[in-house]
């Protein structure tokens, strides 16, 4: 049914969508937020995925972009049919027919594609516009939705096969004590291949293949006699272990370094809370590692120290993880309203008043020192927004 031919709603009819719909978004918002902080999208922010995992994510991605524009078009749509609707008691005939234009209609625009040269008329447009209204728009994201969760499930299910199969392992190590730590180090790098395996490509990853991996790592701890072998190979080569042990211990220091850079650089340009600042046992490792240099028969306890030094590189690289992340996080904002700037260029309304403002606050926000990223987010946010409302209202 056309605008023209649409019949108006009554006003208790509008109030009543009003409120549906406003309760829909709600309902929206809250699946949105829940969706963000997935365990399977975690995962992939955190290690950008290869092979397989990455040849469906690609797709999906841009699902996902696809339906936060969606959601910023919806409820610039119901902003829209509110502002016209206002908090009169009554609305004249004029008024009752834009709303319900606003609610039933397809009034909105949300994209342009141009039509090749060879399938165009010669009179004829020389761009598709796609209009859409708010039930289209929820329909589309309910379809875009159930891809994008069925994907993240499927990335969690893989996630969380291998951690509760891991997990017996682990215990099962921190239980062995000093008869089993010769062996930790083998079957510790065993489950480092497979998390990093599982987090860089976890669709790439077959039940069996899981399964089959996590009870080799199991017999592995069972095997005694290689605990016996590593310890007799370390005292018969006594100081290659040392300098293993020593080069281990220079890498938790350089890990530090970067970490406490990354801190402080985090302090100086960025608002945020105390960052965590793990315990320095840097130079009690040291200690300990030019003590036991001198004692060849002290094997276990060098592979004891081995382990701490490992703990110890793991919680300053968390450290450094922390704070290069909001680094990240600033570097990344900025380079998203560089692009967004671009986009407003390219569709002609870089000049617009309005956008120049939100283009200089959100520009604002990010050169302040200390820089407040949650609002510069909402800023550009509100940018990306108004590119969108601007550009819909565009002939």
């Amino acid at each position: 049914m056309s605008a023209a031919t649409m019949q108006p709603l009554t006003v208790a009819e509008i109030d009543h969508e009003l409120a549906a719909r406003a309760a829909e978004l709600d309902a929206i918002t809250a699946t949105l937020l829940e969706l963000d902080k997935h365990p399977g999208h975690t995962l992939l922010r955190r290690f950008p995925p290869t092979g397989r995992t990455e040849q469906r994510w690609q797709p999906v991605r841009d699902a996902l972009a696809m339906m936060w524009e969606d959601f910023g078009r919806l409820r610039s749509m119901l902003d829209s049919a509110r502002t016209v609707r206002g908090s009169r008691a009554r609305l004249d005939d004029s008024e009752r027919a834009e709303v319900t234009r606003l609610l039933r209609g397809r009034p909105y625009e949300a994209s342009r594609t141009p039509i090749p040269m060879a399938q165009r008329s010669l009179t004829g447009p020389s761009e598709q516009v796609l209009f859409v209204g708010l039930a289209d728009t929820v329909d589309r994201m309910r379809a875009t939705f159930l891809e994008i969760a069925e994907f993240f499930d499927a990335v969690d299910a893989v996630n969380t096969r291998i951690m509760s199969g891991l997990a017996p392992l682990q215990e099962e190590l921190d239980k062995a004590g000093r008869s089993a730590i010769a062996e930790l180090g083998v079957i510790e790098h065993g489950i480092a291949d497979l998390l990093s395996r599982s987090a860089i490509d976890p669709l790439a990853l077959t039940t069996p293949e899981i399964d089959a991996r996590v009870a080799e790592l199991s017999d592995m701890l069972r095997n005694h006699a290689t605990v016996l072998a590593e310890l007799a190979a370390m005292a018969a080569n006594w100081p290659s272990a040392v300098a293993q042990t020593r080069s281990r211990w220079d890498t938790l220091r350089a890990t530090r370094e970067r970490a406490a850079h990354a801190r402080a650089e985090v302090e100086r340009t960025i608002l945020a809370g105390s960052l965590p600042v793990p315990a320095d046992n840097t130079a009690t490792l040291g200690a300990q590692l030019e003590a036991l240099s001198a004692h060849p028969g002290a094997a276990a306890t060098l592979l004891a120290l081995r382990r701490r030094i490992a703990e110890a590189i793991a919680d300053a690289g968390t450290a450094e993880q922390l704070a290069q992340g909001l680094l990240d996080r600033r570097a990344e904002l900025r380079g998203r309203l560089a692009a967004y700037q671009a986009k407003a260029a390219r569709l002609g309304i870089g000049e617009d008043r309005d956008l120049l403002s939100a283009s200089q606050i959100a520009a604002g926000l990010l050169s302040r020192k200390p820089c407040d990223l949650a609002a510069v987010t909402r800023a550009v946010a509100d940018y990306q927004q108004l590119i969108g409302e601007k550009s819909g209202r565009r002939p």
